[in-house]
């Protein structure tokens, strides 16, 4: 595999990766914005200060993980961190998607799609909907959630924790831009744009619930364009034809419901998963080169040995 992977630099002691500047470098824009558009932000001084509260429990985690040892220990402090910074910006990123804006765009993604359909796709699925059916898109949809730290261990446990880096800074990557698209173009999805149009309920069995769950106490306006779940479940697909044919073979049927099940299970526009997927592609082919910018960088400072 002809891959670029990113150095380690060392400040003052601190092992810091390419995702780990990534991740406090979105922290930091996302400060800066909430500071000059704090009117338009509610709860905006709370934000600010979580983000340092959590900035510095990751810089802790960073100095913790580099003392470890490689093995389970450091994989798992190592996935968890990286995973709920991925997690922590989602859930502020909602509360700043219309400081740009002054209304959702929801209306433009629906001409289009009917103009391209004919008619508004979610809403025309319904023809389809069964519970069998339900129950399977909404275990495609779910199973995203647990793909993320199984594939980190197959990549970091097959192979190392440089190439288990890599795997964290492509899906971080692809993460930040689902995150400012959603500032860039706010569409608030059809949960709340059209619902009261769908006539036929979603039932289904045990994921079924678990996917209304998500629904329910997990999901709030917005956070549609790009798709991240179709973003990252693309993703995490590339990853595992990298890394781990048989896992990918298992992976295939999976991620090709989960696209559906975005627009089915009326989570997303197909639109937002049409450019979640092509931002997933983009942000693969483009990660060597940031990855060698970062490392051009890198050797300003001191460079830290990886075993």
């Amino acid at each position: 595999m002809s891959i670029n992977y990113g150095k380690p630099i060392s400040i003052r002691g601190l092992q810091l990766q390419i995702t780990d500047a990534l991740l406090i470098g979105i922290i930091i824009l996302f400060s800066l914005l909430t500071i000059l558009y704090h009117s338009r932000i509610t709860g905006w001084a709370v934000i600010l200060l979580l983000n340092i509260l959590v900035i510095s429990i990751y810089l802790i985690s960073i100095l913790w993980s580099q003392k470890m040892s490689p093995g389970i220990g450091f994989f798992l402090v190592r996935t968890t961190s990286v995973q709920l910074m991925f997690f922590y910006l989602f859930s502020i990123v909602q509360r700043m998607q219309l400081v740009f804006h002054s209304g959702w765009k929801d209306q433009l993604v629906l001409d289009l799609e009917y103009f391209i359909f004919g008619s508004q796709p979610t809403l025309w699925l319904q023809h389809f909907i069964n519970p069998g059916l339900t129950e399977w898109f909404m275990f495609s949809y779910v199973m995203y959630i647990p793909i993320y730290p199984i594939l980190a261990a197959i990549i970091y446990f097959k192979f190392d924790k440089i190439q288990l880096e890599n795997y964290f800074f492509v899906l971080g990557l692809t993460n930040v831009i689902c995150f400012l698209g959603f500032i860039i173009f706010p569409v608030a999805s059809p949960m709340y744009m059209i619902a009261d149009l769908f006539e036929i309920p979603l039932k289904g069995y045990l994921f079924t619930a678990i996917g209304e769950f998500i629904r329910s106490h997990l999901h709030t306006i917005g956070g549609s364009i790009p798709s991240p779940h179709a973003a990252i479940a693309t993703i995490m697909l590339l990853m595992a034809f990298r890394y781990h044919r048989g896992f990918f073979i298992t992976l295939t049927p999976i991620i090709f419901s989960l696209y559906i099940s975005t627009f089915y299970c009326r989570y997303h526009y197909p639109t937002d998963t049409v450019i979640g997927i092509l931002t997933a592609i983009l942000v693969f082919r483009a990660s060597p080169c940031l990855t060698k910018f970062w490392n051009n960088l890198a050797s300003r400072f001191k460079v830290v040995k990886t075993k």
